[in-house]
Protein backbone atom coordinates (compact mmCIF):
# COMPACT_ATOMS: atom_id res chain seq x y z
CA UNK A 1 0.00 0.00 0.00
CA UNK A 2 2.80 2.41 0.87
CA UNK A 3 4.64 1.74 -2.38
CA UNK A 4 1.42 2.36 -4.33
CA UNK A 5 0.87 5.71 -2.62
CA UNK A 6 4.52 6.60 -3.14
CA UNK A 7 4.20 5.91 -6.88
CA UNK A 8 1.11 8.12 -7.16
CA UNK A 9 2.62 10.95 -5.12
CA UNK A 10 5.92 10.89 -7.01
CA UNK A 11 4.08 10.96 -10.35
CA UNK A 12 2.07 13.93 -9.11
CA UNK A 13 5.09 15.78 -7.71
CA UNK A 14 7.06 15.24 -10.93
CA UNK A 15 4.11 16.59 -12.91
CA UNK A 16 3.47 19.47 -10.52
CA UNK A 17 7.12 20.51 -10.16
CA UNK A 18 7.26 21.47 -13.84
CA UNK A 19 3.81 23.08 -13.98
CA UNK A 20 4.22 25.06 -10.78
CA UNK A 21 7.11 27.07 -12.20
CA UNK A 22 5.31 27.90 -15.43
CA UNK A 23 2.04 28.68 -13.62
CA UNK A 24 3.63 31.07 -11.14
CA UNK A 25 5.44 32.84 -13.98
CA UNK A 26 2.28 33.05 -16.11
CA UNK A 27 0.26 34.51 -13.24
CA UNK A 28 2.54 37.56 -13.16
CA UNK A 29 3.97 37.08 -9.69
CA UNK A 30 7.21 38.92 -9.01
CA UNK A 31 10.51 37.10 -8.60
CA UNK A 32 10.40 37.91 -4.90
CA UNK A 33 6.89 36.49 -4.57
CA UNK A 34 7.81 33.28 -6.38
CA UNK A 35 10.87 32.91 -4.19
CA UNK A 36 8.65 33.41 -1.16
CA UNK A 37 6.30 30.65 -2.29
CA UNK A 38 9.12 28.15 -2.72
CA UNK A 39 10.67 29.24 0.58
CA UNK A 40 7.28 28.67 2.24
CA UNK A 41 7.20 25.14 0.78
CA UNK A 42 10.57 24.36 2.34
CA UNK A 43 9.62 25.98 5.64
CA UNK A 44 6.32 24.10 5.70
CA UNK A 45 8.05 20.78 5.06
CA UNK A 46 10.40 21.41 7.97
CA UNK A 47 7.81 22.70 10.43
CA UNK A 48 5.19 20.04 9.75
CA UNK A 49 7.85 17.32 9.83
CA UNK A 50 8.84 18.45 13.33
CA UNK A 51 5.18 18.33 14.35
CA UNK A 52 4.86 14.82 12.91
CA UNK A 53 7.94 13.72 14.84
CA UNK A 54 6.57 15.17 18.07
CA UNK A 55 2.92 14.14 17.91
CA UNK A 56 2.57 11.75 14.97
CA UNK A 57 2.38 8.50 16.89
CA UNK A 58 -0.04 9.91 19.43
CA UNK A 59 -2.36 11.06 16.64
CA UNK A 60 -2.06 7.68 14.92
CA UNK A 61 0.11 7.09 11.89
CA UNK A 62 -2.70 6.00 9.58
CA UNK A 63 -5.04 8.82 10.64
CA UNK A 64 -2.32 11.45 10.23
CA UNK A 65 -1.21 9.92 6.94
CA UNK A 66 -4.71 10.21 5.48
CA UNK A 67 -5.02 13.75 6.83
CA UNK A 68 -1.77 14.87 5.19
CA UNK A 69 -2.79 13.28 1.87
CA UNK A 70 -6.10 15.17 2.02
CA UNK A 71 -4.18 18.35 2.80
CA UNK A 72 -1.98 17.69 -0.24
CA UNK A 73 -5.09 17.62 -2.43
CA UNK A 74 -6.50 20.79 -0.87
CA UNK A 75 -3.19 22.64 -1.30
CA UNK A 76 -3.12 21.68 -4.97
CA UNK A 77 -6.63 23.11 -5.39
CA UNK A 78 -5.42 26.47 -4.06
CA UNK A 79 -2.65 26.65 -6.65
CA UNK A 80 -5.10 25.54 -9.37
CA UNK A 81 -7.73 28.21 -8.77
CA UNK A 82 -6.00 31.36 -7.50
CA UNK A 83 -2.89 33.48 -7.81
CA UNK A 84 -3.59 35.43 -4.59
CA UNK A 85 -0.24 35.39 -2.82
CA UNK A 86 -1.46 34.97 0.79
CA UNK A 87 -3.47 31.89 -0.21
CA UNK A 88 -0.50 30.43 -2.09
CA UNK A 89 1.78 30.99 0.90
CA UNK A 90 -0.71 29.36 3.26
CA UNK A 91 -1.04 26.33 0.96
CA UNK A 92 2.73 26.08 0.64
CA UNK A 93 3.15 26.14 4.42
CA UNK A 94 1.16 22.91 4.79
CA UNK A 95 4.37 21.06 3.93
CA UNK A 96 2.53 18.70 1.57
CA UNK A 97 3.68 20.22 -1.73
CA UNK A 98 7.11 19.38 -3.06
CA UNK A 99 9.28 19.62 -6.15
CA UNK A 100 11.19 16.52 -5.04
CA UNK A 101 9.41 13.22 -5.76
CA UNK A 102 11.64 11.25 -3.44
CA UNK A 103 12.12 13.09 -0.14
CA UNK A 104 9.05 15.22 0.16
CA UNK A 105 8.25 16.36 3.65
CA UNK A 106 6.16 15.00 6.50
CA UNK A 107 4.37 12.40 4.37
CA UNK A 108 7.74 10.86 3.54
CA UNK A 109 8.67 10.76 7.24
CA UNK A 110 5.50 8.84 8.09
CA UNK A 111 6.04 6.42 5.22
CA UNK A 112 9.61 5.74 6.31
CA UNK A 113 8.49 5.10 9.89
CA UNK A 114 5.84 2.64 8.71
CA UNK A 115 8.22 0.94 6.27
CA UNK A 116 10.57 0.46 9.20
CA UNK A 117 8.15 -2.16 10.49
CA UNK A 118 9.22 -4.53 7.72
CA UNK A 119 11.30 -7.41 9.04
CA UNK A 120 15.00 -6.47 9.31
CA UNK A 121 16.02 -8.99 6.67
CA UNK A 122 13.66 -7.41 4.10
CA UNK A 123 13.87 -3.77 5.20
CA UNK A 124 16.63 -2.57 2.86
CA UNK A 125 14.88 -4.18 -0.13
CA UNK A 126 11.68 -2.37 0.83
CA UNK A 127 13.48 0.98 1.00
CA UNK A 128 15.26 0.24 -2.27
CA UNK A 129 11.95 -0.33 -4.05
CA UNK A 130 10.42 2.68 -2.31
CA UNK A 131 13.09 4.98 -3.75
CA UNK A 132 13.27 3.30 -7.16
CA UNK A 133 9.52 3.81 -7.59
CA UNK A 134 9.85 7.47 -6.61
CA UNK A 135 12.62 8.16 -9.13
CA UNK A 136 10.79 6.39 -11.97
CA UNK A 137 7.37 7.86 -11.28
CA UNK A 138 8.81 11.34 -10.75
CA UNK A 139 10.65 11.19 -14.08
CA UNK A 140 7.50 10.06 -15.88
CA UNK A 141 5.49 12.80 -14.19
CA UNK A 142 7.96 15.45 -15.35
CA UNK A 143 7.63 14.19 -18.93
CA UNK A 144 3.83 14.22 -18.67
CA UNK A 145 3.96 17.87 -17.64
CA UNK A 146 4.56 18.73 -21.29
CA UNK A 147 1.24 17.14 -22.17
CA UNK A 148 -1.11 20.10 -21.48
CA UNK A 149 0.77 22.43 -23.84
CA UNK A 150 0.96 19.72 -26.52
CA UNK A 151 -2.75 18.98 -26.22
CA UNK A 152 -3.66 22.67 -26.42
CA UNK A 153 -1.88 22.89 -29.76
CA UNK A 154 -4.41 20.34 -31.01
CA UNK A 155 -7.40 21.47 -28.92
CA UNK A 156 -7.05 25.19 -28.14
CA UNK A 157 -10.15 25.18 -25.93
CA UNK A 158 -8.43 23.06 -23.28
CA UNK A 159 -7.75 24.85 -19.96
CA UNK A 160 -4.53 26.66 -19.10
CA UNK A 161 -1.71 24.99 -17.21
CA UNK A 162 -2.98 26.27 -13.86
CA UNK A 163 -6.20 24.22 -14.05
CA UNK A 164 -4.23 21.05 -14.66
CA UNK A 165 -3.05 21.32 -11.08
CA UNK A 166 -6.50 19.99 -10.19
CA UNK A 167 -4.78 16.66 -10.70
CA UNK A 168 -3.67 17.10 -7.06
CA UNK A 169 -7.08 16.50 -5.42
CA UNK A 170 -7.84 13.66 -7.85
CA UNK A 171 -4.62 11.81 -7.09
CA UNK A 172 -4.91 12.66 -3.39
CA UNK A 173 -8.35 11.04 -3.27
CA UNK A 174 -6.95 7.84 -4.80
CA UNK A 175 -4.05 7.90 -2.32
CA UNK A 176 -6.44 8.27 0.61
CA UNK A 177 -8.52 5.35 -0.69
CA UNK A 178 -5.41 3.17 -0.93
CA UNK A 179 -4.16 4.24 2.50
CA UNK A 180 -7.38 3.07 4.17
CA UNK A 181 -6.18 -0.49 3.54
CA UNK A 182 -3.05 -0.09 5.67
CA UNK A 183 -2.87 -2.74 8.38
CA UNK A 184 -3.16 -1.67 12.05
CA UNK A 185 0.30 -3.17 12.66
CA UNK A 186 1.87 0.00 11.19
CA UNK A 187 0.78 1.81 14.36
CA UNK A 188 2.78 2.10 17.57
CA UNK A 189 1.03 0.52 20.59
CA UNK A 190 -0.23 3.23 23.00
CA UNK A 191 1.87 1.77 25.83
CA UNK A 192 5.01 2.37 23.78
CA UNK A 193 4.46 6.10 23.39
CA UNK A 194 4.75 6.99 27.06
CA UNK A 195 7.42 9.63 27.81
CA UNK A 196 9.77 7.18 29.52
CA UNK A 197 10.14 5.21 26.29
CA UNK A 198 11.10 8.16 24.11
CA UNK A 199 14.49 9.05 22.59
CA UNK A 200 16.70 6.27 23.88
CA UNK A 201 19.10 7.02 20.99
CA UNK A 202 18.53 10.76 20.84
CA UNK A 203 22.23 11.68 20.87
CA UNK A 204 22.94 9.42 17.89
CA UNK A 205 19.94 10.82 16.02
CA UNK A 206 21.08 14.38 16.72
CA UNK A 207 24.52 13.52 15.35
CA UNK A 208 23.02 11.98 12.22
CA UNK A 209 20.71 14.95 11.75
CA UNK A 210 23.63 17.39 11.92
CA UNK A 211 25.63 15.39 9.38
CA UNK A 212 22.62 15.03 7.08
CA UNK A 213 22.16 18.81 7.18
CA UNK A 214 25.77 19.27 6.02
CA UNK A 215 25.27 16.76 3.21
CA UNK A 216 22.04 18.47 2.13
CA UNK A 217 23.74 21.88 2.18
CA UNK A 218 26.43 20.55 -0.15
CA UNK A 219 23.83 18.99 -2.42
CA UNK A 220 21.95 22.29 -2.48
CA UNK A 221 24.88 23.90 -4.32
CA UNK A 222 24.27 21.65 -7.34
CA UNK A 223 20.48 21.19 -7.49
CA UNK A 224 18.97 20.23 -10.85
CA UNK A 225 17.93 23.79 -11.73
CA UNK A 226 21.53 24.90 -11.18
CA UNK A 227 22.82 22.04 -13.33
CA UNK A 228 20.63 23.18 -16.23
CA UNK A 229 21.83 26.76 -15.78
CA UNK A 230 25.51 25.77 -15.48
CA UNK A 231 25.53 23.45 -18.50
CA UNK A 232 23.92 26.20 -20.58
CA UNK A 233 26.42 28.77 -19.32
CA UNK A 234 29.48 26.54 -19.76
CA UNK A 235 28.62 24.52 -22.88
CA UNK A 236 25.51 26.17 -24.37
CA UNK A 237 23.37 23.08 -23.65
CA UNK A 238 19.71 23.61 -24.51
CA UNK A 239 16.80 23.01 -22.15
CA UNK A 240 15.51 20.02 -24.21
CA UNK A 241 18.99 18.47 -24.11
CA UNK A 242 19.18 18.83 -20.35
CA UNK A 243 15.65 17.52 -20.01
CA UNK A 244 16.69 14.29 -21.69
CA UNK A 245 19.86 14.15 -19.58
CA UNK A 246 17.94 14.58 -16.34
CA UNK A 247 15.36 12.00 -17.39
CA UNK A 248 18.23 9.59 -17.97
CA UNK A 249 19.60 10.55 -14.57
CA UNK A 250 16.26 9.64 -13.02
CA UNK A 251 16.34 6.22 -14.63
CA UNK A 252 19.89 5.63 -13.38
CA UNK A 253 18.89 6.72 -9.88
CA UNK A 254 15.96 4.28 -9.92
CA UNK A 255 18.20 1.40 -10.95
CA UNK A 256 20.84 2.34 -8.40
CA UNK A 257 18.27 2.22 -5.58
CA UNK A 258 17.62 -1.44 -6.35
CA UNK A 259 21.35 -2.19 -6.61
CA UNK A 260 21.97 -0.34 -3.34
CA UNK A 261 19.53 -2.64 -1.55
CA UNK A 262 21.40 -5.73 -2.74
CA UNK A 263 24.77 -4.18 -1.89
CA UNK A 264 23.65 -3.19 1.61
CA UNK A 265 22.48 -6.74 2.27
CA UNK A 266 26.06 -7.86 1.59
CA UNK A 267 28.30 -5.19 3.10
CA UNK A 268 26.02 -3.29 5.49
CA UNK A 269 23.95 -0.10 5.52
CA UNK A 270 26.61 2.36 6.70
CA UNK A 271 29.21 0.92 4.33
CA UNK A 272 26.81 1.29 1.39
CA UNK A 273 26.08 4.88 2.38
CA UNK A 274 29.75 5.84 2.48
CA UNK A 275 31.45 3.64 -0.11
CA UNK A 276 29.03 4.59 -2.91
CA UNK A 277 28.82 8.26 -1.92
CA UNK A 278 32.58 8.88 -1.91
CA UNK A 279 33.23 8.04 -5.60
CA UNK A 280 30.10 9.91 -6.67
CA UNK A 281 31.40 13.05 -4.97
CA UNK A 282 34.81 12.65 -6.56
CA UNK A 283 33.04 12.52 -9.94
CA UNK A 284 31.15 15.68 -8.99
CA UNK A 285 34.41 17.60 -8.62
CA UNK A 286 35.52 16.47 -12.11
CA UNK A 287 32.52 17.86 -14.01
CA UNK A 288 33.81 21.46 -14.35
CA UNK A 289 37.17 20.34 -15.80
CA UNK A 290 35.65 18.27 -18.60
CA UNK A 291 36.69 19.60 -22.03
CA UNK A 292 33.36 19.17 -23.84
CA UNK A 293 29.62 18.75 -23.33
CA UNK A 294 29.57 14.98 -24.06
CA UNK A 295 32.32 14.34 -21.55
CA UNK A 296 30.64 16.49 -18.90
CA UNK A 297 27.32 14.72 -19.45
CA UNK A 298 29.03 11.33 -19.23
CA UNK A 299 30.60 12.23 -15.88
CA UNK A 300 27.30 13.69 -14.64
CA UNK A 301 25.39 10.52 -15.51
CA UNK A 302 28.11 8.38 -13.94
CA UNK A 303 27.74 10.43 -10.82
CA UNK A 304 23.94 9.98 -10.80
CA UNK A 305 24.41 6.22 -11.13
CA UNK A 306 26.11 6.31 -7.70
CA UNK A 307 24.97 9.44 -5.90
CA UNK A 308 21.52 8.21 -4.87
CA UNK A 309 22.59 4.74 -3.72
CA UNK A 310 23.02 6.06 -0.20
CA UNK A 311 19.36 7.17 0.06
CA UNK A 312 17.63 3.81 0.73
CA UNK A 313 20.54 2.75 2.92
CA UNK A 314 20.31 6.00 4.87
CA UNK A 315 16.56 5.68 5.41
CA UNK A 316 16.86 2.05 6.50
CA UNK A 317 19.81 2.92 8.76
CA UNK A 318 17.83 5.58 10.64
CA UNK A 319 14.87 3.30 11.42
CA UNK A 320 17.20 0.40 12.28
CA UNK A 321 19.03 2.56 14.82
CA UNK A 322 15.99 3.21 17.03
CA UNK A 323 13.16 1.28 18.65
CA UNK A 324 9.84 0.96 16.76
CA UNK A 325 8.16 3.64 18.88
CA UNK A 326 10.93 6.11 18.00
CA UNK A 327 10.88 5.66 14.23
CA UNK A 328 8.43 8.44 13.41
CA UNK A 329 10.43 10.96 15.42
CA UNK A 330 13.79 9.75 14.07
CA UNK A 331 12.64 9.87 10.44
CA UNK A 332 10.98 13.26 10.91
CA UNK A 333 13.92 14.91 12.68
CA UNK A 334 16.61 13.64 10.31
CA UNK A 335 14.52 14.59 7.28
CA UNK A 336 13.85 18.03 8.76
CA UNK A 337 17.60 18.55 9.15
CA UNK A 338 17.98 17.93 5.43
CA UNK A 339 15.16 20.35 4.58
CA UNK A 340 16.74 23.04 6.76
CA UNK A 341 20.26 22.48 5.44
CA UNK A 342 19.43 22.43 1.76
CA UNK A 343 18.13 25.99 1.01
CA UNK A 344 21.42 27.73 1.83
CA UNK A 345 23.32 25.70 -0.76
CA UNK A 346 22.09 27.48 -3.91
CA UNK A 347 22.92 30.92 -2.51
CA UNK A 348 26.46 29.88 -1.59
CA UNK A 349 26.91 28.06 -4.89
CA UNK A 350 25.82 31.14 -6.84
CA UNK A 351 28.19 33.36 -4.89
CA UNK A 352 31.10 30.96 -5.50
CA UNK A 353 30.30 30.86 -9.19
CA UNK A 354 30.25 34.65 -9.42
CA UNK A 355 33.21 35.52 -7.22
CA UNK A 356 35.51 32.47 -7.39
CA UNK A 357 35.20 30.37 -10.56
CA UNK A 358 32.50 28.97 -12.82
CA UNK A 359 33.18 25.44 -11.61
CA UNK A 360 33.67 26.34 -7.95
CA UNK A 361 30.23 25.10 -6.77
CA UNK A 362 31.02 21.58 -7.99
CA UNK A 363 34.38 21.50 -6.21
CA UNK A 364 33.01 22.99 -2.98
CA UNK A 365 29.99 20.68 -2.95
CA UNK A 366 32.12 17.62 -3.68
CA UNK A 367 34.66 18.48 -0.98
CA UNK A 368 31.98 19.15 1.63
CA UNK A 369 30.14 15.91 0.86
CA UNK A 370 33.39 13.91 0.93
CA UNK A 371 34.07 15.35 4.40
CA UNK A 372 30.56 14.31 5.42
CA UNK A 373 31.22 10.74 4.25
CA UNK A 374 34.48 10.46 6.16
CA UNK A 375 33.09 11.92 9.39
CA UNK A 376 29.93 9.78 9.16
CA UNK A 377 31.97 6.59 8.86
CA UNK A 378 34.38 7.63 11.57
CA UNK A 379 31.63 8.38 14.11
CA UNK A 380 29.13 5.61 13.37
CA UNK A 381 31.08 2.60 12.19
CA UNK A 382 30.87 0.95 15.62
CA UNK A 383 27.32 2.05 16.54
CA UNK A 384 25.11 -1.08 16.84
CA UNK A 385 21.91 -1.27 14.80
CA UNK A 386 19.14 -3.82 14.34
CA UNK A 387 20.33 -6.25 11.66
CA UNK A 388 18.56 -8.70 9.44
CA UNK A 389 19.63 -12.06 8.13
CA UNK A 390 22.46 -10.71 5.99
Amino acid sequence: MLLSVQALRALLYGFGSVLLGTVLAAEGLSDTAVGGVFAAMLAGMALVSVAVGRWGDRAGRRRLYRGLLMLMGASGVVFAVTSWLPALLLAALTGTLSTDPNESGPITSLEQAMLGGVSPSARIRAFGRYNAIAYLAGAVGALLAGGPAALRSLFPALPADQRWLLAFPVVAAVCVAVSTRLHPEVEVPPSAIEPEHVARRSSAIRGLAALFAVDAFGGGMVVQSFLVFWFHRRFGASAPTMGVVLFGAGLLAAGSAVVAARLAARIGLLETMVFTHLPSNLLLTLIPVMPSLPWAIAILLSRFALSQMDVPARQAYVVAMVAPEERTAAAAYTNTARYVGRPGGPAVGGALMQHAAVGAPFVAAGALKIAYDLVLYRLFRRVPIERGDE
